[in-house]
């Protein structure tokens, strides 16, 4: 997991290829005026989504892992807290892994909490198990899905 301000981003660009075409697209953005929606950045490689959705609390938020896509997530209306732990201590699956969607939940407790601020992003990579949405009120915010190359 890596979590910093928007302005460092180029720091990461070295990560994964898509990482620097991924930032570019963010910084042509109008993050206050942006419409719901997804768009194909890079075909199936890269895609943005932009969602308006109401936050729930730690105890409702589930654990995800995604095997194929790395996730950068932006807040844009409110700080959004994330769950956080590592996959390999991970020990209860609620579900079987969803290969076509690249999605799975698990039911352990994450052993660490980040607060992420408009102006900041977080990356969750395959070896991080993240429970998104934590918070009070609805909120708008940028997902990127990167591929793993």
């Amino acid at each position: 997991m890596i979590l910093d301000n928007i302005e460092n981003a180029p720091n990461y660009f070295g990560l994964n290829p898509l990482f620097e075409k991924a930032f570019e697209y963010v910084r042509e953005l109008d993050l206050n005026n942006l419409q719901e929606g997804t768009t194909e950045i890079e075909g199936l490689y890269l895609k943005a989504s932009a969602v308006k959705t109401v936050l729930k609390s730690k105890t409702e938020a589930k654990l995800e892992i995604h095997r194929k896509f790395i996730d950068i997530q932006i807040p844009i209306a409110r700080e959004e807290i994330f769950g956080w732990k590592s996959l390999k201590n991970l020990k209860e699956p609620a579900q079987e892994y969803d290969s076509q969607n690249d999605f799975q939940l698990f039911d352990d407790e994450p052993s660490t909490f980040v607060h992420v601020r408009p102006g900041e992003f977080v990356i969750f990579s395959p070896e991080d198990a993240h429970a998104p949405l934590i918070g009070e009120g609805i909120t708008r915010k940028l997902i990127l899905k990167v591929a793993v190359l």
